[in-house]
């Protein structure tokens, strides 16, 4: 396998597709196994190089469910996509990562960084797959409590290379690692803004990079909105095209056509058409 950094160039974009009735932007739209199977085809021809297929949501406030349930949502989306679309897998379950790899899953998502279930690093490590280590304060029932950092970007950076350590120490090649920042997870406003500001200090690190922002709901706070929940699309294209510009390499978003043709216009402006 290539390393991630080549199979993802920047700017690279990863679509999203929620199987699940409860995810903060499109909770409950691609429930339908079929429907969520032609999305993820849409998504890879408006140019989206992954799909990303979860079924457990971690929005805030969210509590998790079984592994028999996240396995009955996602299978059959992935049974559907076998072998025709790129996807990545949304999960912390080490028994749903190795039902996806069996399917042709080439990356793991993982939201807990190899937290959540000590069996996922070895499942990684034996299928040769790529892996995505994300930070979160707390848990997603209560990260969103009152977050407190005294750096957050320094702090990100400091758990993302302890995180990165231990996957290399598991068996999982450095090469085959990206890094996220976590935005949204146990973070307020300021800190989503100011880790993208500070992008940097996450690539000294030496892994590439992947940024979530899009749809969320810092987004439509520092647009005026106290209460928002999400984010326009606008602004949604408008952070990832900054997090491109400072250094980000994936973009998972919910709406590929718009930051592809946004971030293919980003690149033609730093290193010409």
């Amino acid at each position: 396998m290539i390393p991630i950094e080549e199979r993802f160039p920047a700017p690279s974009v990863m679509g999203v597709v929620n199987v699940t009735p409860d995810s903060f932007f499109d909770g409950g739209v691609h429930l339908d196994p079929d429907v969520a199977a032609a999305a993820a085809r849409r998504m890879v021809e408006e140019g989206a190089a992954i799909v990303d297929v979860g079924g457990e949501s971690t929005r805030p406030g969210s509590s998790g469910v079984t592994l028999d349930e996240e396995l009955r949502r996602v299978v059959p989306v992935l049974e559907r996509l076998a072998g025709e679309v790129p996807v990545s897998i949304d999960t912390s379950k080490a028994g749903v990562a190795r039902a996806a790899v069996a399917l042709g899953a080439e990356l793991v998502n993982d939201v807990t960084a190899l937290r959540g279930d000590p069996e996922l690093a070895g499942v990684v490590a034996d299928a040769g797959v790529y892996v995505c280590l994300m930070h979160m304060q707390g848990e997603p029932r209560t990260m969103q409590r009152e977050p407190r950092y005294d750096d957050v970007v320094a702090e990100v950076a400091a758990f993302l290379e302890e995180r990165l350590a231990f996957a290399v120490a598991q068996g999982i090649p450095e090469e085959r690692i990206c890094l996220d920042p976590g935005i949204g997870f146990g973070k307020t406003v300021a800190h989503n803004f100011e880790l993208v500001r500070r992008l940097d200090v996450l690539l000294a690190l030496g892994r590439p990079v992947l940024v979530g922002f899009s749809r969320k709901s810092s987004l439509g706070r520092v647009l005026g909105d106290p209460d928002a929940t999400t984010g326009p699309l606008s602004a949604s294209v408008a952070a990832a095209v900054a997090a491109y510009e400072r250094g980000a390499s994936i973009l998972r978003v919910h709406d590929v056509r718009e930051h592809v043709e946004a971030l293919t216009v980003a690149r033609a402006v730093a290193v010409g058409p």
